[in-house]
């Protein structure tokens, strides 16, 4: 199963206004992440957070990767970390267990058999999109925080066809309500 996890303000930004290395997720983002300090704590943020970190292999875009400092190499187990670019330079070494890839179907082909019998964490507004376009993503796991950011970073910014989902789960947690949606037709 590959399932983007992300969270997103009530108006659909990722991030605020402005971001960019040293403030990656623009002005007022961050406030997108408080509910990731129960993240340790029994509850349903905990149980969420637990899941996501249960998966086998990440994809992620490049704009993403970079952002978040290539995760030092390890998004989170050592779990491989597939990123989708329109470029790779053949000079450019990713840490750890990072793979650049132009071909979406490849990623996702490599991700899930890393993964295994786990799923698939998907991260950024740019792979999430490639991936829906190319049929390859299963599920959408928003984490729907009450705040209307006003601008930003969109989520989807696509001109295609409408997407249609089915929600599968809705959980409250303190400051944020996860959504987990399956993708019907992309």
């Amino acid at each position: 199963m590959i399932r983007l996890y992300m969270s997103m303000s009530l108006d659909g930004f990722i991030a605020g206004p402005d971001d960019r290395p040293g403030q990656e997720l623009g002005r007022h983002g961050f406030r997108l992440f408080n509910w990731l300090d129960d993240r340790l704590a029994p509850g349903v943020n905990g149980e969420v957070y637990g899941e996501a970190m249960a998966t086998g292999a990440i994809i992620a875009g490049r704009r993403t990767f970079e952002l978040a400092g290539r995760w030092g190499g390890d998004h989170h187990n050592g779990v491989p970390i597939n990123i989708l670019t329109h470029h790779i330079d053949p000079d450019d070494v990713p840490p750890g267990t990072a793979k650049f890839y132009t071909d979406v179907a490849a990623c996702a082909a490599d991700a899930r058999a890393a993964a295994g019998d786990r799923d698939v964490m998907v991260h950024g507004a740019g792979a999430a999109t490639a991936l829906l376009a190319a049929g390859e993503l299963d599920e959408l796991e928003l984490h729907v925080v009450p705040v209307l950011l006003g601008s930003g970073r969109p989520l989807f910014g696509f001109d295609s066809t409408p997407v249609e989902l089915e929600l599968v789960r809705r959980l409250e947690g303190r400051g944020v309500t996860h959504h987990r949606y399956r993708v019907l037709s992309s």
